[in-house]
């Protein structure tokens, strides 16, 4: 019984110690930059107006995608959403939110990482690449509410 009772109480220590670790990271800078651009984006009037023109192009551009490249206005509509998503990428609140983002992704990444391996170096901790193909928003961003699985916040 005295070893069920010891692995109970280092269960709990481990436990204990990742919350700490999780407020650390909660009151930390990047954490900190990432919440305050987020809410910046999401107040963005701007924003709120590209991503619904987003929204719609993106429809018409599904619409076309149906047929593939030989629709009419495939190439025309695929125009469309692309010079919206890189108005939107050029809109200081969204760039400075994905870069908040980033830097956010790159802690977490780096902890898991770092706790993974010091288990065991033969630990495989899943990359944080986003356009690498792993939980990708590549197809129009999370900021845009386009595409995206919903994976990055």
């Amino acid at each position: 019984m005295a070893v069920i009772e010891a692995q109970a109480l280092d269960m709990s220590a481990i436990l204990m110690q990742a919350y700490d670790l999780g407020d650390m990271i909660k009151i930390s800078t990047e954490t900190s930059d990432y919440l305050y651009w987020k809410q910046r984006k999401d107040e963005d009037p701007q924003v709120k107006e590209l991503v619904m023109l987003f929204n719609k192009k993106k429809e018409l551009f599904e619409e076309c995608q149906r047929f593939g490249h030989f629709h009419p206005d495939y190439h025309a509509a695929l125009e469309q959403v692309q010079a919206i998503q890189e108005q939107l990428d050029n809109l200081e609140s969204v760039k400075y939110y994905k870069e908040a983002e980033q830097r956010l992704d790159d802690l977490l990444f780096t902890v898991s990482q770092m706790i993974a391996h010091s288990v065991s170096d033969t630990i495989k901790v899943p990359g944080n690449d986003m356009n690498a193909g792993g939980g990708s928003c590549s197809t129009g961003s999370c900021s845009t509410g386009g595409g995206c699985s919903g994976s990055c916040g």
